[in-house]
């Protein structure tokens, strides 16, 4: 932690800092960390006070190619909720479990952004979640635009083996370009270091949602060459997402020992995420996406995951897309928590939530002879 010269930081022991009452401030109120959860700074605090979760961000739009904005994600993300966390019981209504009962949870703050300095800001980044790992939490982060997923996974991937972490990337968009014009780092590029560097195979990749008309036919040849699992709209459109949910749960599986979720708000159609800078009309719904995040983390288990291309200034004032990005994290910790339950059942859902499946008459038939 910096000292600056007109403000002595004081000494305190490491651990949780509770900056907001533990009931009664909603979400709009008090200051905004994620669910109202208490803050860590280092990884001394995650220890201290044995955390399974950092949620964290990493306010960088500096590789963006279409609509800026995505800087201010995480700071809408955390403020797109009205309900609180911390020191309220707020269970999941599908599930009928609460993460913070059963998870130790904490919002660890920004990264670090060197403005105009890509490279720069990604070894801090990298250094940032690497600290989050090391000290035994799972990050859950948020963008930021889909840039950060290079320096993110690549941390996540140096705690637990190059080779042995499996992606399974949300988006529009394959993000497989080999450069951006003028750059070698942007948020067409990230998924294409990730495997050139050996830090997740190509095999271990699995894409769902990709739509439109981009990439071209050598990007695509590139992403079959190294063995990328790809899941179209086409196919979802033709299969269902169910059953491409399926397979997708089976490839992440397949190869890798550990798994990183990597969503992008531009999977969801622009009906449900405007609030983005590339938007692809065609995409999945809001429903679809939380479910598919809240089953990838109780029924294979997640190590990080980024929810990234937030961008406030295009979703106006109802701002659905910070809240959508909220709502996933969130699905995550429920997820997690249901796996350290045991509830693994595929798309498992509390029979109390479930209904009866069955049609249920209050009125009285009347007479088949009445007038």
């Amino acid at each position: 932690m910096t000292d600056f010269p007109h403000f002595a930081v004081p000494e305190r022991p490491p651990g949780p800092m509770h900056v907001n009452r533990p009931s009664g401030e909603r979400g709009h109120a008090g200051i905004q960390t994620f669910m109202k959860l208490p803050v860590c700074l280092t990884p001394e605090d995650l220890r201290a006070g044995q955390m399974d979760v950092a949620v964290c961000g990493v306010p960088w739009d500096g590789t963006v190619t279409g609509r800026s904005g995505t800087h201010l994600g995480p700071q809408a993300i955390r403020s797109a909720d009205y309900l609180g966390g911390y020191g309220s019981s707020l269970p999941h209504l599908d599930v009928r479990v609460d993460p913070l009962e059963h998870l130790r949870a904490c919002d660890y703050g920004d990264a670090e952004v060197l403005v105009g300095n890509t490279l720069g800001t990604f070894d801090l980044v990298r250094e940032f979640i690497g600290g989050i790992v090391g000290a035994g939490a799972t990050p859950l982060i948020l963008g930021g635009d889909h840039a950060i997923t290079w320096p993110t996974a690549t941390a996540v991937a140096d705690a637990y083996g190059h080779g042995k972490v499996g992606i399974i990337h949300f988006d529009a968009h394959a993000d497989t370009a080999p450069d951006s014009p003028g750059s070698l780092a942007s948020h067409g590029t990230p998924m294409r270091k990730l495997i050139e560097s050996g830090a997740v195979p190509g095999r271990n990749f699995v894409q769902v949602g990709l739509r439109g008309y981009w990439p071209d036919r050598p990007i695509l040849d590139w992403m079959e060459e190294n063995e990328l699992r790809v899941h179209f709209m086409a196919e979802i459109r033709r299969d269902g997402f169910d059953a491409v949910l399926e397979r997708a749960l089976d490839e992440a599986l397949d190869s890798a020992d550990h798994l990183y979720v990597s969503l992008d708000v531009d999977v969801c159609d622009p009906a449900y995420a405007p609030g983005t800078g590339t938007p692809e009309p065609g995409g999945l719904t809001s429903a679809d996406v939380l479910r598919a995040v809240r089953r990838l983390a109780a029924e294979v288990g997640i190590v990080a995951m980024d929810v990234v291309e937030v961008s406030p200034p295009y979703d106006g004032n109802a701002g659905i897309t910070a809240l959508l990005a909220h709502r996933a994290v969130r699905e995550a910790m429920t997820g997690m928590a249901m796996r350290r339950l045991g509830l693994t059942a595929p798309d498992y859902v509390d029979p109390r939530s479930a209904g009866t499946g069955v049609a249920r008459t209050y009125r009285t038939a009347p007479p088949k002879d009445a007038p």
